[in-house]
């Protein structure tokens, strides 16, 4: 993938993630908006990594890192550009990430329904693990 450049976004890049996350990405998040997604890259300016072709965004990840554990969310990939390499170029940027940063195992939330990206996660050598569930509690009406 020489033509494919991974970069951490900025700032000025929040409206094309947006933007790009109704098209390539599966469900919603509560902090899918400007705030939520400048407040991610103001606390952590290397989370946010996005693969770029020839300038046109095509992929991102949030590989965060509480110095605990080494989560990802947001795997997406434009549908023009999937099975191209992309998601596996922006799990191995995570991954070198997560090493220097010293973490020791990658989690990702995959939705149930979301077959595409089971697969997708399994081939990048992710397991699923049957013992767990996630638990979740809003903090902020929305």
């Amino acid at each position: 993938m020489s033509d494919l450049h991974i970069r951490p976004a900025a700032l000025a890049d929040v409206p094309a993630v947006l933007a790009f996350w109704q098209v390539a990405a599966e469900g919603t998040s509560i902090s899918d908006d400007e705030a939520g997604v400048a407040r991610l890259i103001a606390r952590d300016p290397q989370a946010l990594l996005l693969a770029e072709r020839d300038g046109t965004l095509v992929g991102s990840v949030i590989a965060g890192f509480d110095g605990w554990r080494c989560h990802l969310y947001r795997l997406a990939v434009h549908p023009e550009a999937r099975r191209q390499g992309v998601a596996r170029s922006l799990l191995d940027a995570a991954e070198q990430r997560f090493a220097a940063l010293g973490g020791r195992r990658g989690d990702a939330m995959v939705l149930e329904r979301n077959e595409r990206a089971q697969h997708a996660w399994q081939a990048a050598g992710y397991a699923r693990e049957e013992q767990w569930r996630r638990w979740t509690k809003p903090l902020a009406a929305g």
